[in-house]
C-alpha cells in the first residue's frame, strides 16, 4: 500500500454505521414526539383546569342559600313580648330637637373655620364656600314647623318585625272600583323614605289610559330614619330583603311589585331572587349587576365597546377613566365598610357636617362633573332651594341613625355575591338616568336578569337618585313597565303559565 492513501471502508462499515445513523434518529424522533407528548398532556391539563375552574368560579350558578324567616334582630327580652300590631306614627320635629340644633348652628357660627382652596370646587370635597351656603339656608331659610306638616301629609306607622320596630308610609289610591297594585318603593343610602314623596302620590293617582293604580308602601329601611336598628351584627341586605318580604306580608301582601335604586336595588334584586312566587315584577334605576361573567363583559367592551353597547357604551368606557372615577369617588364606602361607627360618632356631633357628608354623596352621584362647580351643581339641580335635601339630612338628624344606616355596607358579606350569581326569573325593567355611575348594558344584565324586559334610558340628566330628581319619569316608566304589552305584568303571567305547564308534565310523569 502506497504512503498517504487512505483506506476506503468496507461496505459493512458503511451498513454499520447508516444503520447507527438511523438508530439515532429514530432515538431523537421517539424522544420528539415524547416531548409533544408530555407537553400536550400538560397544556390539556392546565386547559382543562382552566375551564374547571372557570366553570365553577364564573358560570357555575349555585344553590340559593337557606333563608330563616324568623331571625330574631330585636333585644332577646322581646321575644315572648313581641306587639306585631300595624301602629300609626307621626313625625314629630320637637321644641327640645329645635333647641339643640340653635345651639349647634350657633357654636358652628363661633368657630374659626378653615377655607378651601381656590379654584378647587368639590375636588377635596365640599368646597367651604358651598358648606356656609347650606348652613345658612338651613338656619334661616327652612321653615322647621312647615316641614314637620310636610313629613305628615302621608300616613305612617310602625310594626315589629323580627325584633325590629319598623317605620313605613303606607299611600292609598284615593279611586274606587280601580285595580290596585301593591308596590313597595325601597330607597338607599344616604336617602331615606324622603326620596319618594313626590314619585308617591304620582303613582297612586288614576290615569286615563290606564286601567289600575298601585298602593305604595314605602319603609325606612332597618337602621335607616326612624326604623330601629339591629341589637347584634348579621343584618345586611340578604337580611332586610327578608324583613322587607315580611313586613309586606304583615301588611297583608302575598303578591306584590318591588322598586329599587342604590341599596334598595341590591335588596330588591335579592327579593325576587329568594322570593320568585311572591314578587310579581322588579323595576330598579341602578343597572347593575355583580355576577362574575359581567367582568369578562367588561373587558371585552374596552377592546370592542359598541359590541357590547351600540348606543351607550360611552357610559361605561373608556374603563380605565370609568374605573378611576368610581375608585375616587366610592372612598366612602370603604371607611363606611372597615369603621361606621368611628365616622358615626362624627357625624351625630355636626348637623352642618352630617350635612356636608349627605350632601356630597347626592350631588356626586347625580352629576359626577359636579365636583367641578363650586356651589357642588346645588344652583344647577336645586334652583337655590335645599329644602329637599335638607329634609333628608333631617330624618337623620332627628333619629339620629346616620350610625346604624351606615353599618349595612359593614354587614355585606359573601352570600350577596353568591346570590349576584344566582339568575331571578321574575320579570324585571330598569330605568337608567343619563349619569348613572353603576350603569350597565342589557347584554351583560340579562345574566342575572334572564327575564330583562325593557330598560329605559334617558340621556338628558339625572343620576343614581331617581325618585329625587326624576320622579315624573320614575313614575311613569313604573306604570309603563306593568303595563306595556311585554311588560312585567304580561311577562308574571307567562311565568306562572310556564310553571304551571311544567308542574302539570312533572305530575303527569309520575302518574306515568
Amino acid at each position: 500500500m502506497e504512503v498517504g492513501k487512505l483506506k476506503k471502508p468496507k461496505k459493512k462499515d458503511k451498513k454499520i454505521a447508516t444503520s447507527i445513523k438511523k438508530k439515532n434518529k429514530d432515538i431523537k424522533t421517539a424522544k420528539c414526539f415524547s416531548r409533544c407528548a408530555v407537553t400536550l398532556t400538560v397544556i390539556s391539563i392546565i386547559v382543562a383546569a382552566v375551564a374547571y375552574h372557570v366553570y365553577t368560579e364564573v358560570l357555575h350558578i349555585p344553590e340559593l342559600p337557606a333563608v330563616d324567616l324568623d331571625v330574631w334582630w330585636g333585644p332577646n327580652h322581646t321575644k315572648h313580648s313581641q306587639d306585631t300590631a300595624i301602629r300609626p306614627f307621626r313625625i314629630v320635629f320637637s321644641d327640645a330637637m329645635q333647641e339643640q340644633l340653635v345651639k349647634k348652628f350657633d357654636h358652628h357660627r363661633r368657630l374659626d373655620k378653615h377655607k378651601s382652596f381656590d379654584d378647587t370646587a368639590w375636588t377635596y370635597g365640599v368646597h367651604s364656600s358651598a358648606r356656609e351656603q347650606i348652613f345658612s339656608f338651613w338656619q334661616y331659610k327652612y321653615k322647621i314647623k312647615e316641614r314637620e306638616r310636610f313629613f305628615n301629609q302621608f300616613h305612617h306607622f310602625k310594626t315589629n318585625v323580627q325584633g325590629l320596630d319598623l317605620h313605613f308610609m303606607r299611600v292609598r289610591p284615593e279611586v274606587e272600583n280601580v285595580k290596585a297594585l301593591p308596590i313597595i318603593l325601597l330607597h338607599g343610602w344616604p336617602n331615606s323614605f324622603r326620596e319618594f314623596y313626590d314619585a308617591a302620590p304620582l303613582l297612586t293617582t288614576q290615569r286615563s289610559d290606564y286601567d289600575f293604580v298601585f298602593e305604595v308602601i314605602v319603609p325606612s329601611l332597618p337602621g335607616f330614619g326612624f326604623s330601629q336598628g339591629a341589637v347584634r351584627p348579621g343584618l345586611g341586605p340578604f337580611q332586610v330583603a327578608i324583613v322587607m318580604r315580611n313586613l309586606m306580608n304583615r301588611l297583608g301582601f302575598n303578591k306584590y311589585y318591588v322598586h329599587g335604586g342604590d341599596f334598595g336595588h341590591v335588596i330588591g334584586s335579592i327579593m325576587a331572587t329568594l322570593f320568585p312566587n311572591e314578587v310579581l315584577g322588579f323595576h330598579s334605576n341602578m343597572p347593575l349587576t355583580l355576577a362574575k361573567p359581567l367582568v369578562f363583559g367588561r373587558v371585552l367592551g374596552a377592546v370592542w365597546p359598541t359590541f357590547v353597547d351600540a348606543h351607550h357604551w360611552r357610559k361605561m368606557y373608556p374603563l380605565k377613566e370609568k374605573i378611576e372615577i368610581l375608585i375616587e369617588e366610592t372612598g366612602y364606602s370603604h371607611l363606611q365598610a372597615t369603621k361606621p361607627d368611628t365616622i358615626g360618632i362624627a357625624l351625630n356631633e355636626s348637623p352642618v357636617g352630617l350635612a356636608t357628608y349627605i350632601f356630597d354623596k347626592i350631588m356626586i352621584f347625580t352629576d359626577a362633573n359636579n365636583k367641578y362647580l363650586e356651589d357642588g351643581g346645588l344652583a344647577k339641580y336645586y334652583n337655590d332651594s335645599m329644602t329637599d335635601l335638607i329634609d333628608n339630612v333631617m330624618v337623620y338628624w332627628v333619629s339620629e341613625s346616620i350610625t346604624t344606616s351606615m353599618r349595612i355596607y359593614k354587614e355585606v358579606s359573601s352570600v350577596e355575591l353568591t346570590l349576584e350569581q344566582i339568575p331571578t326569573s321574575v320579570p324585571t325593567w330598569f330605568l337608567c338616568l343619563n349619569n348613572e355611575s353603576f350603569y350597565n348594558p342589557e347584554i351583560l344584565l340579562r345574566w342575572k336578569y334572564p327575564n330583562l324586559i325593557d330598560t329605559t334610558t334617558y340621556d338628558d340628566y339625572g343620576g343614581n337618585f331617581a325618585a329625587l330628581k326624576r320622579p315624573q319619569q320614575l313614575a311613569d316608566d313604573v306604570f309603563y313597565a306593568c303595563n306595556a304589552p311585554a311588560g312585567l305584568a304580561v311577562a308574571n303571567l307567562r311565568r306562572q303559565d310556564a310553571a304551571g305547564a311544567a308542574l302539570s308534565h312533572n305530575s303527569h310523569k309520575s302518574r306515568n
